[in-house]
Order: structure tokens, then sequence, then C-alpha cells
């Protein structure tokens, strides 16, 4: 029976929030501003007109779905805990009855490294593919144990990996049975337009093929092998040709550590039927051409016509390109000094919709708006625009709408679609906004530049509350990653959205907070993006840090001797080597899982065999990386720190932080420690967050709150 709309339909495709027409500003707790809903995992169906989402409630995860022409939301799953179990890789089957997807792991939220004798913080660490009916009020149906399901485009069946290898099971139910045998380990799995034929990866460590299974057929084929790291599949849309990308295969000479090279890499067409592969494209020997580092990398693509299209830095910034598959020169689609993210293909592949950090507005390149760009020319059109923030399209299976997820600075993530040739997008699900979440309380962050001392523009976003007088505290927030930007609303990564949060609430308590996109970050070209002797090769991004600390300390409304910093992963590192380097300047840090001795990370290069011979600047980068460390100025650390981290931490690891306190104990520094047990690096937890989050506001406010 379908659902009744009194019970779980959600209003939406309203212009103007509801919630913030009727709230009041006012003071609020941390709960409360913390209580946003976060919307991710947005999908299209390959017909119709459907979408689907994963909308992620105080660390409930449930999935949703809407149709036209109404476009109303339904809940598709009960889910109720805050257990830490992702739901990702949502796929809808080409009738638009089924949303199949994973439940479990720790996609990205730990690089999927898990180190010897780890745990898991969630109840039930399997990770599994589930399925669920979208046109019936039915419960999930267990699939298999896997991960990386790819649905068939027949509909009747789900191809997945399980312990490196590749497995089928029924969408119907039944068994899952292994497809084949492949040495290495077997991912990237593409069936062919016409669900006939399966093109896998074989990753045999130091190089990897290009398979093809025919389930009538006990014989795998490869095409094109090589010494070579083949990976990204991606079929023409008549099944008779595959796309891919080629980088040489590990080995040979060793890599400088402390000089960028060139890295070649290059796209090639196989002929499905013969085997026989050519190159396309190939990236110029250039720093620019390296291979792309923003989200989806190359964003291969088949577009209409025979035309390629991928994503590269030659000009740059990180463009889309459009290239003959049969060779010959590429079209720059999307000319200009912005970076283009989140690509999606139309479903004729005759236009492609990404966002882009420009616009009208000036301050744009600190937003995401969204676009529509033709696959073999460069006529691309803003689809959205003004102060909110917009990410990750999807292009109906009709091509009559766009839909993404969309936030302003003050309303937190949640899905908008577009109907194309429309004036504006409707936003879906805003009545899931808690009806106390403080959305009229929120400030407006504001735009700020100043200079590192060698001359580098750097950007930054200011939090303050209105009214706030007298001298009061500052807080610098640092990013991770590094290739990340803050902006000036809610973020398109939830670790980030978190974070932007954070930075609201300690505004709201009287802080002045200003997160800063230091050099190694995205979103201003490519060469701020690989700055020479950053990181453990000479730590140049400090300076930005340094930078933003002491322009903060100049405002007629701060006092100087009460600025402090907090950030995480990346920026847990960059706040360490602030209070090493610099506690004249800043007075108190928090410090969430950050790395604090780069000559740790050099250690598993010495396993090298080539290099007992070949030691290439490995001496020198081991010196380098060491005065680049925070460990390195310990006797200059006076400012007390407060130390974050998961004890599961795949991402840096846990000795990171005990041996930090080893030493914070030898030197006489004031710290405190919160631990959370068996936690990741991106928290799974809403638990976690709320703990972390607390310890934050209280250690800043302990430390540098008051005068």
């Amino acid at each position: 029976m379908r659902r009744l709309l009194s019970l779980f339909s959600i209003v939406m495709l309203s212009p103007l929030s509801a919630l913030a027409q009727a709230a009041t500003p006012g003071p609020y707790t941390l709960r409360q501003i913390l209580s946003y809903p976060y919307a991710l995992e947005l999908v299209a169906a390959p017909t119709g007109a459907r979408i689907a989402w994963v909308l992620n409630e105080q660390g409930v995860r449930n999935i949703y779905e809407a149709h036209a022409p109404d476009w109303s939301a339904h809940r598709l799953t009960r889910y109720t805990a805050d257990d830490g179990l992702e739901l990702t890789q949502l796929a809808i089957t080409s009738d638009g009855q089924t949303v199949v997807y994973v439940r479990g792991g720790d996609h990205d939220a730990n690089w999927e490294v898990t180190p010897p004798g780890a745990t898991s913080p969630v109840a039930q660490p399997k990770v599994e593919i589930w399925a669920v009916r979208t046109d019936v009020d039915s419960a999930p149906r267990l699939l298999a144990e896997g991960d990386e399901p790819a649905v068939s485009p027949r509909g009747d069946r789900v191809a997945f990996v399980r312990s490196g290898q590749a497995f089928a099971v029924p969408l119907a139910g039944g068994d899952a049975k292994q497809l084949f045998y492949a040495r290495g380990k077997t991912g990237g799995l593409r069936w062919s337009p016409d669900g006939s034929r399966l093109a896998f990866v074989s990753n045999r460590g130091d190089h990897s093929f290009i398979g093809l299974f025919t389930p009538d057929s006990t014989t795998l084929r490869w095409l094109a092998p090589s010494t070579t790291q083949d990976s990204e599949i991606r079929w023409s849309p008549d099944g008779k040709a595959i796309a891919f990308i080629r980088v040489p295969g590990q080995g040979g000479s060793p890599l400088p550590f402390l000089v960028d090279v060139p890295q070649p890499w290059a796209i090639w067409v196989a002929d499905v039927a013969s085997g026989a592969a050519h190159a396309v494209w190939r990236a110029p020997a250039t720093l620019r051409g390296n291979f792309p580092e923003t989200a989806g990398d190359a964003n291969l693509a088949w577009g209409a016509n025979g035309r390629i299209i991928f994503l590269c830095d030659i000009d740059g910034w990180p463009h889309l390109y459009s290239a003959p598959a049969a060779g010959g020169a590429p079209t720059l689609l999307t000319p200009g000094s912005f970076m283009v993210e989140h690509v999606a293909m139309s479903p004729d592949q005759r236009f492609i919709v990404y966002s882009a950090n420009t616009g009208a507005d000036p301050n744009d390149d600190d937003r995401r708006h969204i676009f529509r760009v033709s696959t073999d020319r460069a006529d691309a059109a803003a689809l959205t625009k003004g102060e909110g923030v917009e990410w990750t399209p999807v292009v109906t299976g009709d091509a009559k709408s766009v839909a993404f997820i969309s936030a302003t600075p003050k309303r937190p993530p949640i899905p908008a679609v577009l109907a194309l040739g429309a004036p504006a997008p409707g936003v879906l699900a805003e009545d899931r906004i808690p009806k106390d979440f403080p959305l009229a309380s929120l400030v407006t962050p504001r735009k700020v530049t100043f200079k590192a001392p060698d001359g580098t523009l750097i950007h930054g976003q200011l939090f303050q509350k209105d009214g706030l007088t007298g001298k009061n505290a500052a807080v610098v927030f640092i990013h991770g990653g590094p290739p990340r930007q803050m902006l000036l609303g809610w973020h398109y990564m939830d670790y980030y959205s978190n974070a932007y949060a954070m930075n609201q609430y300690l505004a709201s308590r009287g802080f002045v907070v200003m997160t800063v996109n230091y050099r190694l970050g995205i979103g201003y070209g490519h060469d701020f993006h690989h700055p020479p002797h950053a990181g453990p090769w000479g730590a140049a991004e400090y300076q930005d840090v340094l930078a933003a600390g002491r322009w903060l300390a100049a405002q007629p409304n701060v006092d100087a001797k009460r600025v402090g910093l907090w950030g995480g992963s990346y920026g847990g590192y960059l706040g360490a080597l602030a209070l090493a380097r610099n506690s004249d300047v800043f007075a108190a840090d928090v410090d969430l899982h950050g790395v604090h001795d780069w000559v740790a990370d050099l250690r598993e290069y010495l396993s090298y065999p080539t290099w007992q011979y070949q030691r290439g600047d490995l001496d020198s980068a081991r010196a380098v990386a060491w005065r680049s460390s925070p460990v390195a100025d310990i006797a200059t650390w006076k400012s007390p720190v407060l130390l974050i981290q998961g004890d599961d931490d795949g991402n840096v690891y846990f000795s990171e932080m005990v041996g930090l306190v080893r030493r914070l104990d030898a030197a006489g520094v004031k710290y405190e420690q919160l631990v959370l047990p068996d936690e990741i690096h991106g928290f799974l937890l809403h638990r976690s967050w709320m703990t972390a989050d607390s310890a934050t506001s209280a250690w800043l406010t302990k430390t540098i709150g008051r005068p």
C-alpha cells in the first residue's frame, strides 16, 4: 500500500523556507546546531524522473526518494539508531522500482585502511548489499555480503565484489555466486549498456588489466594487456568500445621527494571485439599535465557522436575537455579562472552538468554553483546563482530536470530539483530540518583576503555575530585534506559541514572565527594546489596559517593575546605546527587526529628493495621532513593543546597522538586528551562528533574565551 502522505510525505519545492520565516534569532545550544540534516549520495534513475538520496539525521541514516510530477519526498528505509553504519553507493534500477545500496563499512572516512588488530565502532562490521522498493511500502531486503555493487541494465541481477573477487546475486533474491576467478584484486565492475558483458579491473600490484567477462563463456578476455596500470572503465553508448585511463606501472627509478616532476598518463580506447586499443589523448609532460586530484579525478565519460570527456589542469585550472575517440586535439569546454567539480552526464550524452566555483558574484570563488555545457562545444550556462552553495548534480532519466544538493549560509544541505528552463529550483525535504534548529540565528560568513609573507593571496571566511563589541577571543579554523576548500556556506563534505556548524556555534558564543584556505587547497588554481616546498617537504603552507593568525590579531575587536586554532587531520598538523613554532601568536589549539612526525611516514618507503641501492633524495627528504614536523620544535611549544583522536584511525595512525603526548609530557607542555575507543578518522557516530565538539568548545572557552 502506498505510504500515507500525512505520515511519510515531505512537503517540498518551496523557494523560501517556512522555517526561516517563522524562526527568530537567539542563543542556541550545541545540540541544536548539530541537529542539522545532511543529504548525500544523490542519484537519478537511468530512465524516467526519479531520484534517491541518503539523509543523515543526527547519525540516523535513511534513504529517501522523490519523482515527478509532484516530487514529494518519501522515506524508503526505517533505520532508527545512531549506529555508525553508512549507507552508500546508491543505484536505481532501470525501471525505477528498486534502490540498491551498501550498508556498513567506512568508505572514504578511513581510506578503507584498517591497521592490524584494529576494531570497528559499528555494532555490525559486515559490509552488505541491500535493496528496497520505491513503489510499495516494504522492508529492505538483504542481497548479499559484499561491496561495490553494479546493477545490471537488464535489472535482473547485481554484480559486486567480495574478498577481491567478482560475484553476482539475483535482484529478486537468491544465492550469490562467484562469476569468475582472476588473479590479483578485482574491482571497478561495469556492465555493458545491454547488460550482456561485465568489464572489470584486475589489480596485480605493480600493474593492472582491463578484463571482460561474458556469462555464457568460461574464458576471460583482456583488453590490450600491458605493464601499465589501467583503470576507470567507461563503455561507449553502443557497447562496442571501452575508454580507460592508462598510467605507467610501478617501479623504475624512485621519484624524487623534494622536487615535483611530471608523471605521465593517457586516455585509451579499446575495441571490444578485437581487444586492440589506441591512445586517444596523452597528457603533456608538465606539472599541470599530471593526473588531476579533485573530485572524480579525470571524470572520464563518453559523450554523443564519439566524444571522450575528461578533466585535467593543463591550462592551470581543473577544466572539462572533449576529444574525438578516434584521436585529435581536445576542445576546452569550460574556459575561465575557476575549478570544475562534481560532473555528471545527461542520459543522451549530449550535455554535462557540473558544479564550479564561479558566477556573477566575485565571491562565488568561495561557493559552488551548477552549470550545463554541451559535450562538443564551450557553451556553458549557469543553472543556479546567488548566495547558496550547490553540488553533486544529476540529470533525471528523462533529461528534463537536474537534481542536486542545495545549501545556503544558514540552511543545511537538502536536495533540490530544477526543471530545465525553469527560473529557479525547488528544495525537497525541508521539513526534516528540526523545528528548534537555529536557522535564523546563524551568521552569514564574510569573505576576507590577506597576503602571506611571500605575497601569495590567501582566502578565508569570517564568522562574527552582530553587535560584537570590545576585545574578543578569536579562532583560526584549519581544514584538513589538504585538497579542500572551505566555503561561504554549508559544505559538500559531511566532515566539513560539522566544522561549519562548529564555527557557527563558536561565533554565537562570542568568538571571532576565521577559516583559512591555505595553499595546497583547491579552488584557486593548479599552482595554488601544488605549491613547492609544502607539507613534509618544507611546510610552505604554514606561513598562510601564521598570516591568518596575525590578521585576526590585528582586528580592532580581537584581543591579540587570545587567538587560538582548531582543525582536524592536516588541519591538526598545521595547528600543532603553529603552537610549536609560534606560541607567541597562538594561545591555544584543538588538534583532532593530526600528523606530528613526518619522518615516521617515510619509514614505509625504506622497504622498497630498489632503494637499497637507489636511495634518490631520501636522506635529504628525511631531514626536511623532520624540520617540517611539529615535534621538531617541541622546545618552543608553550601554549596548551587539546588532543582528540579515535584509536581505529586508518588515515593518521593513533601512534601520532601517543608519540606527541610523550613528548609534551617530557617538555612540560600543558595538554588534555580525548580518546574515542574504536572510532575511525572521519567519525561514524553522531555522538562521537557531539563529544568531540563539546570538548572543543569547552577547551577554547577555558583557555582563551575569558580575558
